[in-house]
């Protein structure tokens, strides 16, 4: 259950080739790590943990690495990394996270891959503290890291925010003071059938048991392209992106005679955090489930309908107070448990087909260490019958994809960048809008064997 970014750096035009190693020294030289990235669990039982403990020191040597791809690098070798790092699990016994410098890439060029457990933070706190580290300079005063990030302003009333269990333990106390009003506002809502409910999702290629090994693609698109569909469609940019998922899957099962006649259902995560509580550790992070219409041919009446169930979702969860829509982002996904039963993946009908997870990125161009940010890849989790995840960031004028799947149930995952593009270049023929030329960044694709 863990997650990661890979970030791509180029390095200022006077430095040298060891520029990296550099940043490397200058971050294992310094001790400090903040407390959410100092716990670790405890009371393992039977691989299952009882609760964290909060180490006073951290083992950098062994959570900050240095690597150096073989000559002549590229992204191709450094994806053939990653993704033996994605692949493996954190150690339990230790604070649940991992970086690794490398270098090699190219000339001037370096990346940043950062792996956590999402149980320890959820990638929209995460994405937060990355954008923290950066500057809007390209000249800082010091090197920051997610694990050590510069203070924010104190909570208002001079109080260290508690942890979110803590909170998690106060929503409950104040649901049953209240009497379950939160449980009936679920029920009520799942009754009327005011949202896509769990179970609806047809069976396809994608929900079949998983293995260890992952299979990554990876892609940025110009944000412009985005936008200029979602203005002439009166839609958000969240919409098209959703759209030129659905798209994509369309088309890839399509042309694997593997297309349900009923629609593809994705699980959309979305925060619930309050403004006071951006940056915290741990997770707060609700769930709407979306119709993806793949069973709708022309793309902009598909865009229209996921823009209508997306915008139907938002408005009824934003209606309700934070307590409410946690117990009904957990009504909406409590049936993923049946994933983690030996098994039943294999046999149950999935309670969706996808996770496609939009992070909130960054707008601006940023900088680390004096370094240039040109991507910001997010890799998320594949889960026993969701045996593809897509997820998705801004990177000042780009949207950066990252498509994490399993390598033996998905051998071709590549294919799905192109429909990827296939499906956005229809999108902006249908609104006659924009160039439809095809236009992206990076095209990558990462397999990686395992024993």
């Amino acid at each position: 259950m863990h997650v990661a970014t890979l970030q791509l750096f180029e390095a200022p035009a006077e430095a040298g080739s060891d520029f990296a190693r550099q940043i490397y020294e200058k971050l294992r030289a310094d001790p400090r790590v903040d407390p959410t990235f100092r716990k670790h669990p405890t009371g393992l039982i039977a691989g299952a943990a009882l609760g964290w403990t909060c180490d006073n020191t951290v083992d950098l040597d062994y959570h900050l690495r240095l690597s150096a791809l073989p000559h002549p690098g590229g992204m191709a070798r450094l994806l053939e990394l990653v993704a033996r790092l994605h692949s493996g699990l954190l150690d339990r016994h230790r604070p649940l996270w991992e970086a690794h410098l490398i270098e090699g890439l190219g000339p001037g060029r370096f990346a940043f891959y950062t792996k956590w457990h999402h149980a320890l933070i959820d990638g929209a706190s995460a994405q937060r503290l990355f954008k923290r580290s950066l500057t809007m300079s390209p000249e800082p005063d010091q090197c920051w890291v997610a694990w050590h990030v510069p203070p924010r302003t104190p909570h208002p009333n001079g109080r260290v925010r508690e942890s979110t269990a803590t909170d998690l333990r106060r929503a409950l106390r104040t649901t049953a003071e209240h009497g379950t009003a939160a449980a009936r506002v679920a029920r009520a809502t799942l009754l009327r059938k005011e949202l896509t409910l769990p179970f609806e999702a047809p069976r396809t290629i994608f929900n079949v048991p998983i293995g260890g090994a992952r299979r990554i693609a990876v892609r940025s698109w110009p944000r412009e392209r985005i936008s200029a569909v979602a203005k002439a469609a009166a839609a958000t940019s969240n919409d098209v992106l959703l759209a030129m998922s659905a798209g994509a899957l369309r088309t890839y099962l399509a042309t694997r005679n593997a297309l349900p006649d009923k629609p593809l259902i994705a699980m959309v995560p979305t925060t619930l955090r309050s403004d006071d509580e951006q940056g915290l550790g741990g997770n707060k992070v609700g769930a709407i489930l979306c119709s993806l219409a793949t069973d709708v041919a022309d793309p902009a009446k598909r865009l229209l309908a996921i823009r209508d169930s997306m915008r139907h979702s938002r408005s009824l969860y934003n209606s309700l107070p934070t307590t409410q829509a946690l117990a009904l982002s957990a009504a909406m996904l409590s049936p993923i448990v049946t994933g983690f039963l030996p098994g039943l993946a294999r046999m149950a009908v999935p309670p969706f087909n996808i996770v496609i997870s939009n992070v909130p990125g960054l707008s601006e161009q940023m900088y680390w260490c004096g370094a240039t940010l040109n991507a910001l890849y997010p890799l998320s989790i594949p889960l026993d019958g969701q045996a593809v995840n897509i997820t998705l960031t801004r990177t000042a004028d780009n949207i950066d994809f990252g498509l994490v799947a399993c390598r033996r149930a998905i051998p071709d995952l590549t294919r799905l960048l192109d429909d990827l593009e296939r499906a956005l270049a229809d999108m902006e023929a249908a609104v006659r809008h924009g160039d439809s030329s095809p236009y992206v960044l990076h095209s990558v694709q990462l397999d990686e064997s395992r024993s």
